[in-house]
C-alpha cells in the first residue's frame, strides 16, 4: 500500500478500525534528527486546524520502535503531479482550477503565519500541496516547520527546504523570515502559470532555476514564453489578463530582498480580488480589468507594502 517516497520516510495508504481512509507516514530511522522532526511535526499539527491543512489523527509514541504519524488521505495526489507529474497529461487542472488552487494553499500559509506563535512551513512546494476528489487543497509536511517566536524579527538556523524553492536570503543570510515562505510561494505560482517543474537541468543553463527564469522573461516582457499556452493566455484576452496579474504576483514574491515581498495575507488577497474580477458578474468568463496591459507595469498593491515595478 505504498503511496508515496520522500526524504524523511515513506508514506503508505491504510485503514482504521472506525473506517476512515488514512495516510501513514513511517519515518525511516530512529536517528536524533528523525525523532526531532517527527516531535516537531506532530506537535505542530496537532495544534493547527485549517479546511486547507491535511489533518493529523495521531502518531506513535517517540520511543517506540517504529516513528509513524497518521493522516487524513487525500486522494487525488499532489499539485505538482498534475502540473508537471505523472498526471499532467490528463490536463485536469483547468485555469480556473489552478486560480483557486493557489488560493486556498495561501489560505493555508496566512493562517499558519497568523496564528500564535506563527508556524513557518519553511517547505512550501507544489509536492507538499495535496488535492482532493474535488481538487480542493490540503497542505502537508510540517516536518520542517518552526514555531516562529512573536518579539523576534528572524530565527537563525540553517538553510533547510527544497533546491528551486529556498528562500536566497535564507540561503545566504541564515535568517529565517515569514517572507521565506512567501518566496517559495512565489515558485508555486509560476509552477500555477507555465506548467514547469521549479528545477529541471534539462532547460538551458540559465533557466535551470524556473525562479530565475520567470525573473528574466517577466523582465523582458516575455511572458508567453514562460506560461502554459494551453491554458489559454494567447487565446483568450480576460485569461491572458488575469495570468499576468499572477505573474505580477509572483514576481514581487520572488524579489531578493526579503522586505521587499508582501505578506502573504496581501498575496492571498490579491489573488482573491483576481478571482473575483474574473468569476463575478459575467459566470465563468476570467475578466480582470485591473490588469496593466503589459508586465512591465508597477503591481497596484492595496496596502503599504511598497509596490514593485517591473521595469
Amino acid at each position: 500500500m505504498e503511496i508515496g517516497d520522500g526524504g524523511f520516510g515513506t508514506v503508505y495508504k491504510g485503514h482504521l478500525r472506525d473506517g476512515r481512509v488514512v495516510a501513514v507516514k513511517r519515518l525511516y530511522n530512529n536517528s536524533c534528527r528523525r525523532v526531532e522532526q517527527f516531535l516537531n511535526e506532530a506537535a505542530i499539527l496537532s495544534r493547527l486546524r485549517h479546511p486547507n491543512l491535511v489533518l493529523f489523527y495521531g502518531c506513535t509514541s517517540s520511543r517506540s520502535r517504529e516513528l509513524l504519524l497518521v493522516y487524513e488521505f487525500v486522494p487525488n495526489g499532489t499539485v505538482a503531479d498534475h502540473l508537471h507529474g505523472h498526471r499532467a497529461a490528463e490536463r485536469a487542472l483547468t485555469w480556473p482550477l489552478r486560480l483557486s488552487v493557489a488560493i486556498e494553499a495561501a489560505a493555508a500559509f496566512a493562517y499558519l503565519h497568523a496564528v500564535e506563535p506563527p508556524v513557518v512551513h519553511r517547505d512550501v512546494k507544489t509536492n507538499n500541496i495535496l488535492l482532493d476528489d474535488n481538487f480542493h487543497v490540503k497542505v502537508a509536511d510540517f516536518g520542517l516547520s518552526r514555531l516562529f517566536p512573536l518579539d523576534v524579527t528572524h530565527v537563525s538556523t540553517a538553510p533547510q527546504g527544497t533546491p528551486g524553492y529556498v528562500d536566497p536570503e535564507y540561503h545566504q543570510c541564515y535568517q529565517l523570515t515569514d517572507r521565506s515562505d512567501v518566496y517559495s510561494f512565489g515558485v508555486v505560482l509560476v509552477e500555477l502559470i507555465s506548467s514547469k517543474p521549479a528545477v529541471d537541468v534539462t532547460r538551458d543553463r540559465s533557466e535551470i532555476n524556473l525562479a530565475g527564469m520567470a525573473i528574466n522573461k517577466i523582465q523582458q516582457c516575455q511572458l508567453e514564453q514562460l506560461v502554459d499556452l494551453g491554458l489559454g493566455y494567447g487565446s483568450d484576452e480576460a485569461t491572458r489578463k488575469a495570468m499576468t496579474m499572477v505573474a505580477e504576483l509572483a514576481f514581487r514574491c520572488l524579489q531578493q530582498n526579503g522586505e521587499m515581498r508582501p505578506p502573504i495575507r496581501e498575496v492571498l488577497d490579491a489573488l482573491r480580488s483576481i478571482q473575483d474580477d474574473g468569476f463575478g458578474k459575467k459566470g465563468d468568463a476570467l475578466i480582470a480589468p485591473r490588469s496593466p496591459d503589459t508586465v512591465h507595469a508597477p503591481w497596484d498593491s492595496m496596502s503599504t507594502t511598497p509596490s514593485i515595478s517591473l521595469v
